[in-house]
Parts: C-alpha cells; sequence; structure tokens
C-alpha cells in the first residue's frame, strides 16, 4: 500500500523540472518539456499497464487515508509560488529562447497542477475544497472550467451537444477553439439558469461567471502595476499553453465515442465504454490517475486515488502523454484511433 500511494509523488518531478529550468541557460530551459513529452512516452512505450483495482478492504483504508488529500492541497502554494517566481523572472531572461523555454514550463504547470488538479478538486462536495479548485484554475484564467464541465460535460458528454467531445476525424487544431469557446458559453449559459432559479439578475455577483471575470481583471490589473505590460504579456502566454494542454487531453479522452439516442430525443445514460482509458502507471500517477477516465464519468464524485479499471473501458495504446503527441499527426492518430473505435463498437454489444 506505501508503494502504491507513494508512486503520486511522481507530481514532484514537475515543479523539480521547472524549478531547473527557471536557473537554467538555452535549451537547458526544456527539460520539463523533455521529460513529460519524451522521455515519460517512450517509458509508457515499454512499461506494462497496471489494470488492478483495490480490494473492498483496501479502498475503505485508502478512501480515510488523509495523505491523498493533502497532497493536492500542497499543489495549491507549490502553484502559487511557481507562479510569482515565473512573474519575478521572466523579464530578465537574457535571451528569447530562456524566454520562450520558461514559459513553457510554467504553462506546463498551469496545464498539469493547476487546470488537472482544479479539476479534481471542483469535484469535490467540501467548499474548501472546491474553492481551493478555483484558486488553481485561476492560474490558466479557465475557472468558467468548473461550471461548465460539472454540469455539462458531464451530462452531455459523448454527444453532439458536447464542445470538449471530440468528433470522429476532427482535427485537434480545429477542436481548441470549439471546445474552449462553446464551453465559455455554455458555462454562462448554465449560470444564467442558475441565477433564473434562485430568482437573481443575471449580472448578479452570486454569478460565478461574473465573479470569474471580475477577479481576472483584478488579477490583470495586479500583475500590471507591481510588474509590467511586458510581463502581463507573458502571463497571458502561460495561460494559452495550460488551456491548450487542457483541451488536447479533452480531445484525446472521448474522441470518436458516441452515446445513443432514444427513440424520445434523449441519450442512454453515461457508462464506462464513453471514454478512453489509460493504465499507464507513469501517467496515471503524474495526473492523479485523470487517466481512468471511464471510472470518473462513471461516478464523477469517486476520489483519484479510488478510481477502477474495468473490461468494457476502451482503451488507448499508450499513456495520455503519448497520446496528447500523437493528437498533433491528425492522419496518424485517426489511422490509430478510428480502429479501435470500431473495434470497441464491435465490443460494446457486449456491455449494453
Amino acid at each position: 500500500m506505501n508503494s502504491n500511494r507513494l508512486k503520486y509523488l511522481a507530481i514532484f518531478l514537475l515543479p523539480l523540472t521547472v524549478a531547473f529550468s527557471f536557473v537554467a541557460q538555452g535549451w537547458l530551459t526544456f527539460l520539463p518539456s523533455f521529460v513529460f513529452f519524451f522521455l515519460i512516452p517512450l517509458l509508457e512505450l515499454v512499461l506494462r499497464a497496471d489494470s488492478s483495482n483495490y480490494s473492498d478492504i483496501d479502498k475503505d483504508a485508502l478512501s480515510k487515508n488523509p495523505f491523498y488529500d493533502t497532497l493536492l492541497y500542497l499543489m495549491v502554494p507549490l502553484q502559487i509560488g511557481f507562479l510569482f517566481w515565473y512573474l519575478t523572472i521572466i523579464s530578465d531572461s537574457p535571451t528569447y529562447l530562456e524566454q520562450a523555454g520558461r514559459t513553457v514550463a510554467m504553462g506546463m504547470m498551469c496545464g498539469i497542477i493547476g487546470i488537472n488538479v482544479g479539476h479534481e478538486l471542483g469535484h469535490r462536495m467540501k467548499t474548501f475544497e472546491r474553492f481551493l479548485g478555483e484558486v488553481l484554475l485561476l492560474t490558466s484564467l479557465e475557472n468558467h472550467f468548473l461550471p461548465y464541465h460539472n454540469r455539462g460535460h458531464h451530462y452531455q458528454v459523448a454527444t453532439p451537444q458536447d464542445p470538449a467531445t471530440a468528433r470522429r476525424n476532427e482535427w485537434l487544431f480545429a477542436f481548441w477553439f470549439r471546445s474552449q469557446i462553446g464551453s465559455y458559453f455554455q458555462a454562462w449559459k448554465i449560470e444564467k439558469e442558475r441565477m433564473k432559479i434562485q430568482k437573481q439578475p443575471i449580472f448578479s455577483l452570486k454569478n460565478k461567471m461574473i465573479q470569474y471575470t471580475l477577479v481576472h481583471m483584478a488579477l490583470f490589473l495586479f500583475i500590471y502595476l507591481a510588474f509590467s505590460g511586458f510581463v502581463l504579456l507573458q502571463f497571458i502566454k502561460v495561460a494559452i499553453i495550460g488551456i491548450l494542454l487542457l483541451e488536447t487531453v479533452n480531445y484525446i479522452e472521448h474522441y470518436g465515442l458516441l452515446r445513443k439516442k432514444r427513440e424520445n430525443g434523449t441519450y442512454e445514460r453515461v457508462k464506462r465504454i464513453h471514454s478512453w482509458n489509460s493504465n499507464h502507471v507513469l501517467g496515471r500517477s503524474v495526473l492523479f490517475e485523470l487517466t481512468r477516465h471511464s471510472d470518473h464519468h462513471y461516478k464523477a464524485d469517486r476520489p483519484y486515488q479510488l478510481l477502477e479499471s474495468h473490461e468494457e473501458s476502451p482503451t488507448m495504446p499508450t499513456g495520455y502523454p503519448g497520446m496528447m503527441l500523437l493528437a498533433f499527426f491528425p492522419p496518424l492518430f485517426f489511422k490509430v484511433m478510428n480502429n479501435r473505435i470500431e473495434q470497441h463498437t464491435e465490443l460494446k454489444e457486449m456491455y449494453l
């Protein structure tokens, strides 16, 4: 059990390599990119995936162990500290190469820690935990993700109405815009409906989208006054990198999967067959089990350490980092994944 618990400490490889990027020179500033998008995908091609699940007794112990929540909480000051460090040093980068390397490194932290851990905490029931999730999402200016993801994506996933479900043969680069813009407007719609139920005006301060907009403006103003317009521009670049990482993950998680539509116009309930899974251990550890995505959609409030692998879940040929890279080459990605969709469609009948 201890070894399974300690595997999640692999996340600290990210801040360690980013710290190296902040003090290194030349091409060495791109070390985080090399580790997470070359070394880890390479290792996941040769290391065996692990599809085993815990026993009921182990799951009870895991759910009560404070280690797993504490690790998530630690990500908040870590992310904020690194972002402040980045803001203080980026204008002193001696060359454009080092500036780019450090910006990409910070952007990776915004995607892997800021958005991914923000997503995990955003599913929690405790107000304190959801607030920490909002703080993390703020570092990528992606706060609208929370109302859209929880009350939009999880209900509409694997249907044409969901902007974060990639269509079959849809290019990643087009998906980036459709998903990000579509999710933003859906978040406004969701909050508008919530305000209507609460009998509040749309532009009430209780509207989460109004809150997020004001907080983003305040953050922009703080960075501009405390640092400079140049630093503010670099921060926006960092946020965009984090967002593109999120959308690339969204792309591979549900690519080409659709729920059946009933005669009354509604869709079948969400099952484990409607998300792509990966049991590759490195990606699972670094991403807090995000790669066991089928089970996450089946039971969204299940803590990351309890997510399971099931036979009916469609699986990707490698881990998330490798699949994200493959998505940048659409014809090759289509060749690999469309074949798996066909295989999955045949297998799916066994579990209906």
